[in-house]
C-alpha cells in the first residue's frame, strides 16, 4: 500500500466515505464535512498509524494547515514516512 492509499483509507474510514471520494484535492470541510471532531479523530488515527514511522505526534499548529487530503500527505512525506507502507 502506498502513502497515499494509506492515507486516503484513514480518511475514508474516520469520516466515514467511501475511499472514491476521498481525492488528493478533497478539503476536509467542504468536501468531505468535518467538523472538528472528526477532524480530531482522524489526526489521532494518522498519528496511530504512522507512529512506527516516528510521526507520533502531530503539533497542533501543523494539523491546522491541513486544508486537504493532500496537504496530510506532503507533512507525512516532509516528516519522512516511507512511500509504501506495508
Amino acid at each position: 500500500m502506498t502513502l497515499e492509499e494509506k492515507v486516503k483509507q484513514l480518511v475514508a474510514e474516520s469520516l466515514h466515505r467511501n475511499v472514491s471520494e476521498v481525492t488528493l484535492q478533497a478539503d476536509f470541510i467542504n468536501d468531505l464535512a468535518a467538523d472538528s471532531l472528526d477532524q480530531a479523530e482522524l489526526l489521532m488515527a494518522i498519528e496511530d498509524a504512522f507512529k512506527p514511522f516516528g510521526i507520533e505526534q502531530i503539533a497542533e499548529t501543523e494539523a491546522e494547515k491541513f486544508k486537504t487530503v493532500g496537504d496530510v500527505i506532503a507533512y507525512l512525506k516532509e516528516k519522512g514516512a516511507p512511500e509504501n507502507i506495508d
